[in-house]
């Protein structure tokens, strides 16, 4: 994540994602199960996975619930979402490696070389906040830090190929987030949601880029097989694996 997001090194932010849009995504379980899916179908077994922006460490856990003897590194920019990922994962008889390291530069990979190879990497909703350039870039190294048919799945927010899709998009996402919240606070308008959702503190942090165009970084980056087997709207899972 890039030094640049400041939000996401405060509290405001990432209460805001993990309280009112975690667990609001549409399709979440859909989207981790693919996930899941695109794993498997590289490297195995999984002796050990990179989990890269990964947040609250939730993609983390559920990897862990398949893969329960996988090494896992974690690495996020976010304090306060390693410390949330560490709560999540505190249960765990073998404690993950958690990283604090900055994506938006190279150096970031300096933090994890004693672990590498990995047999897979995986990512949700982190990389869309570098620039393209970087995205580009970050894909290659992710590549090297693969071993032979080792996978790499992402959980991604993308670019809309039209207006309207990001409209629908933001419409949808309301209506999730006001859904979810009225579990805890019955009362809540969707006005209210609304305007939270409007105003979050991460708004200015997203640098979207199509799901194509990104497919295509992957192949440039040396991945075969390069797949994208869900979208709705801006939201994607797509992945590949290193050549054997």
């Amino acid at each position: 994540m890039s030094r640049q997001d400041v939000a996401w090194q405060g509290e405001a932010a990432v209460r805001w994602f993990l309280d009112s849009v975690r667990g609001a995504i549409p399709f979440s379980a859909t989207q981790l199960a693919i996930m899941l899916r695109i794993v498997a179908n590289g490297r195995q077994p999984v002796r050990s996975f990179l989990d890269v922006g990964a947040g609250d460490g939730l993609l983390s856990a559920v990897m862990l619930a398949q893969y329960p003897r996988a090494e896992a590194v974690l690495v996020d920019f976010s304090a306060p979402m390693l410390d949330a990922a560490r709560e999540r994962l505190a249960a765990l008889p073998a404690q993950p490696v958690l990283v604090e390291t900055d994506l938006a530069s190279p150096a970031w990979r300096d933090a994890v070389a004693v672990y590498v190879p990995f047999d897979a990497v995986v990512s949700g909703f982190a990389i869309h906040h570098l620039d393209d350039d970087r995205k580009r870039a970050l894909y290659g190294e992710l590549g090297e830090l693969l071993a032979p048919e080792g996978s790499f799945a992402h959980i991604e927010h993308v670019a809309p190929e039209a207006p309207w899709i990001g409209d629908a998009f933001d419409e949808a996402i309301v209506d999730a987030i006001w859904e979810h919240g009225r579990r805890t606070d019955p009362g809540i308008t969707r006005d209210q949601s609304a305007a939270a959702y409007a105003s979050r503190p991460d708004r200015d942090a997203n640098r979207l880029a199509p799901l194509d165009v990104q497919c295509e970084w992957l192949r440039e980056a040396g991945f075969v097989n390069v797949v994208a087997p869900f979208r709705w709207y801006e939201i994607a899972v797509f992945g590949g694996y290193r050549p054997a």
